[in-house]
């Protein structure tokens, strides 16, 4: 039986509230006995503030969550002495175990929300172009929220770090391999476990599982609306309008 790996954001979450079917959802895992792990680009929750999210919600959520604020804690934590990080509160409390200092071995970025200005975009650059490693949770370009809309999103910036110093970021999230291969190792699987991507995102979840030879299934419950584009050459395995239906597909593919 394929893994399945499920994005957060836009598919179990919608709009800030429990997706619409995941109570039928999350039934049909348990039952099924099919192993399953959230993996979220989203870097302004870790995995513990989502499984509050959900208990508060009373949902019975036993599926294990990744963030990829989680996964950057890690590396960074276990690979550099020092980090300059830049990303919303509670999350960046998550590295104050790591020094900071002026010259910072890794300058970790994430999203930010309103706080983005010139002066936080040009002391990064400044650090980045004296030599600091430039780590980049996700790489998103945009995202959407019931009060704004659409809202541009951390990938932005870190692709004008990038362009300014230079140089290229280390990616943490989708649709980077080793956070596809993270996931699967927290599920106790080795990277050749085949597996299907269930997501809301053509890039970071669709085209990220199929980089790395898996199955997709697109979900139109958030910022892809049906029908997708397909001039960007990116073609889903399956497609779902909601969860029903994606239990749906699961159930014929094994």
């Amino acid at each position: 039986m394929n893994i399945l790996l499920i994005d957060l954001d836009g598919v179990l979450r919608v709009e800030g509230r429990p997706a619409s079917g995941i109570n039928e959802f999350l039934s049909y895992i348990y039952n099924s006995n099919r192993p399953a792990c959230v993996i979220s680009n989203s870097t302004l929750t870790n995995a513990e503030m989502v499984k509050i999210f959900f208990d508060k919600n009373d949902i019975d959520f036993r599926i294990p969550i990744m963030t990829c604020a989680d996964a950057a804690f890690n590396f960074v934590k276990n690979n550099f002495n020092t980090a300059a990080v830049y990303c919303s509160e509670p999350v960046k409390s998550m590295f104050n175990q790591i020094p900071e200092s002026g010259n910072p071995d890794a300058v970790v970025i994430g999203d930010m929300g309103r706080e983005w200005n010139y002066e936080i975009i040009n002391k990064i650059f400044k650090q980045v172009y004296s030599g600091s490693k430039l780590i980049a949770m996700q790489k998103n370009r945009y995202w959407s929220n019931v009060e704004d809309g659409l809202l541009i999103d951390a990938g932005a910036f870190v692709t004008a770090i990038e362009y300014a110093a230079q140089t290229e970021a280390l990616l943490i999230g989708k649709p980077s391999p080793h956070y596809f291969y993270e996931a699967l190792n927290t599920l106790g699987f080795e990277h050749s476990q085949k597996f299907i991507m269930l997501g809301d995102d053509l890039e970071t979840d669709i085209k990220g599982a199929h980089n790395l030879g898996a199955e997709s299934i697109l979900i139109y419950t958030g910022k892809t609306k049906f029908p997708y584009d397909k001039t960007g050459g990116i073609k889903p395995t399956y497609e779902a309008r909601n969860l029903i239906e994606a239990i749906k597909i699961l159930e014929k593919v094994k």
